[in-house]
């Protein structure tokens, strides 16, 4: 069942603050804890795992950290939301084959119908729209005005 947990919202938020302020430096995990509050145990481990599903890219060395592995507006919500299910791994209720006949009948197959209305949804979403409701926000960033205009 897709729900907002804490490791998923870090990680729409560090992928968000990687792109809110990159610049020519990759964005070290030490400024996303201090920007966003994210501890530091949550955020290396959805790093790591975003970086692996290609969303970002790591750079090694003392100037390094992260960047995002495609343009701004070539990364869903959803694809976030993907990585992070899988890292969460929790047992499913939803997918069991237990429960009465309304549950599993009913109820389940109408959960299931909203949870991929809401994926579609989050893959209509990118990290290029996050970026311009944050400018618009008035939310300032190293590189807030600079938008992606990648052909």
């Amino acid at each position: 069942m897709l729900r907002l947990s804490k490791k998923l919202l870090f990680a729409i938020e560090a992928v968000l603050d990687i792109a809110y302020n990159a610049g020519a430096l990759p964005v070290q995990s030490g400024e996303i804890t201090k920007r966003q509050g994210i501890p530091r145990r949550y955020l290396e481990q959805v790093l790591q795992q975003l970086v692996r599903a290609g969303v970002l890219s790591g750079v090694r060395g003392p100037r390094g950290g992260y960047r995002l592995a495609r343009e701004r507006r070539r990364i869903t919500v959803g694809e976030i939301v993907r990585v992070v299910r899988s890292l969460e791994r929790a047992d499913d209720a939803i997918e069991g084959a237990t429960g009465a006949k309304l549950g599993r009948l009913v109820v389940r197959p109408l959960w299931l119908e909203l949870q991929d209305e809401m994926m579609q949804r989050l893959d209509a979403v990118t990290i290029e729209d996050l970026c311009t409701r944050a400018h618009k926000a008035g939310i300032a960033g190293e590189y807030a005005a600079r938008y992606d205009y990648t052909i």
